[in-house]
């Protein structure tokens, strides 16, 4: 193995173990292993997590603007070092550097907004609500966070959780996807750089082993995963099971509706940056449209020709639009449901599971080009699973019911759009379509950070979303309080609450 093996970041200091599995971290673009991950023992990560319960006190006693001051300190320099950060995600996933600098600008909005964490962490007050007797509310950290992070979006998807699990006086320990590792340990220097305390952010490295000691764990007080649907349930099950508090967002296999009126230029330009930017590698990519009578064909051709034109190439690359997907398996995979949509009677309109890349030194890479199946069947894996790759399904319907039905009838519940010039469908689909986000005429309808994320159905386990005021609201527990001052005034009250209620 080449390359350096990824470090464990404990009580602020790179921690290796010896004796320990190792993991390859390979290269999308070229398929060359690039770096390893430690597979961290039990042992390790609980003492990660006792270090974080030991830091956590300290860092909840702290003032809100003592919280806040580190947090801008660290929104500073990741604004100062997107670029470094950007050359990281680039090597390890495969994007490209805008995808890459875009994931960064999006996190950032959550990194703002747990800046100004203050506001949404005003509790309520209820005065004279009986005879002398008032009732305000605060809201206290959980504890310690357990955060599981996805390989498609090595910084945002964390900066959905570490900001605000921060900013309320949390501890956190994260575990990052094992195939781009690199970032989080950058990011936990950066924490330090800022002025957080050690210990108040972890950094532990592995696989099944280490997913499975942070649900396990009676030092972890909640758990915050984006990850596969499967895996979710499991989240879900064993933090229920564990008494944990559980964010677990799973799969997603978002549509988009486009009706006969809708303004075909503008929808197939949006269809085609969601679909294939980041490689259709993000819970928010566009996989599916539902064309709708007339706009079927038409659609397609200008589709088509707008993703002929995508520039597939290395992220390094300046002039890339689209990188080559993950892991190998995951290219394999792919390719398998496209030709088993193709042998079951859909239309390959646009073929990219024979791209190969001008230079021959990454021909080893996870290359796929840009691929258009119309006609799809809707039970085959193409259109019912979770595509993950550059790969637009295209089913049809003859009217706008029978569209809304298919797309309500996915087992996922994440996204959905619908494109059209008519305030009667766009107001019929935000009400009927039984998805957590919706876009009209927006494609990849993910909420800015002071709103919340999270889908539908079998796209999310538990009751609270991600980031926003959601965000807060998990992070932290409510406790409301009743006060009661003796003074002349209570002579005459009765001895308890319940009668003095009725004064």
């Amino acid at each position: 193995m080449t390359g350096l093996t990824m470090k464990h970041w404990i009580n602020g200091e790179e921690v290796a173990e010896e004796g320990v599995q190792v993991l390859d971290i390979d290269s999308p673009t070229t398929g060359e292993i690039i770096g390893g991950v430690a597979e961290a023992s039990v042992e390790l990560v609980e003492r990660a997590i006792q270090g974080a319960r030991e830091a956590q006190k300290g860092w909840a006693a702290l003032s809100l603007a003592r919280r806040t001051r580190v947090l801008f300190n660290f929104r500073n320099l990741l604004v100062e070092r997107q670029e470094e950060l950007a050359e990281i995600i680039v090597r390890e996933g495969g994007k490209t550097r805008g995808d890459a600098l875009g994931e960064i600008a999006r996190g950032l909005e959550i990194v703002e907004f747990a800046c100004g964490i203050h506001n949404a962490l005003k509790g309520e007050y209820s005065s004279e609500v009986s005879t002398g007797v008032d009732i305000h509310t605060i809201r206290q950290p959980v504890g310690v966070v357990g955060a599981i992070c996805p390989f498609n979006f090595p910084m945002m998807v964390p900066m959905w959780m570490h900001p605000m699990a921060i900013a309320t006086g949390n501890a956190v320990v994260l575990k990052p996807a094992t195939p781009v590792p690199t970032v989080s340990l950058t990011v936990a220097k950066m924490y330090q750089e800022a002025g957080l305390p050690d210990g108040v952010f972890q950094v532990v490295t592995g696989d099944k082993q280490v997913v499975t000691t942070l649900l396990e764990s009676d030092g972890i007080d909640a758990i915050s995963f984006v990850g596969s649907t499967p895996v979710a349930k499991i989240v879900a099950e064993t933090s229920a099971r564990t008494g944990k508090r559980y964010q677990a967002l799973g799969g997603a296999n978002n549509h988009a509706i486009v009706m006969p009126d809708a303004n075909l230029d503008f929808a197939a330009k949006h269809i085609v940056s969601g679909a294939f930017g980041a490689a259709g590698q993000r819970c928010m990519a566009l996989p599916v449209v539902v064309a709708v009578g007339s706009a079927g064909d038409a659609l397609i051709e200008k589709v088509k020709a707008l993703a002929e034109k995508l520039v597939v190439g290395p992220g390094e690359n300046a002039e890339s639009e689209l990188g080559p997907v993950i892991s190998a398996k995951s290219k394999a995979r792919i390719i398998d449901w496209v030709t088993d949509a193709e042998k079951n009677g859909a239309r390959v309109v646009l073929d990219g599971r024979d791209f190969k890349p001008a230079d021959e030194s990454l021909s080893g890479g996870n290359w796929l080009g840009p691929t258009i199946v119309d006609n799809v069947p809707l039970e085959t894996k193409l259109y019912c699973e979770e595509v993950f790759g550059p790969v637009l399904t295209i089913v049809r319907a003859d009217s706008y019911e029978e569209a809304i039905k298919i797309v309500n009838s996915s087992e996922f519940g994440n996204g959905s759009a619908i494109f059209t010039e008519s305030g009667d469908y766009a107001r019929r689909f935000e009400l009927d379509v039984e998805t957590g986000m919706v876009g009209i005429n927006v494609p990849i309808p993910v909420p800015v950070g002071y709103y919340s994320f999270g889908g539908w159905k079998s796209s999310l386990f538990g009751d609270i979303k991600m980031h926003g005021q959601e965000g807060v609201n998990f992070y932290t527990r409510q406790k409301v309080i009743t006060t009661r001052w003796a003074g002349k005034s209570d002579e005459h009250v009765g001895l308890d609450f319940v009668a003095s209620a009725h004064r």
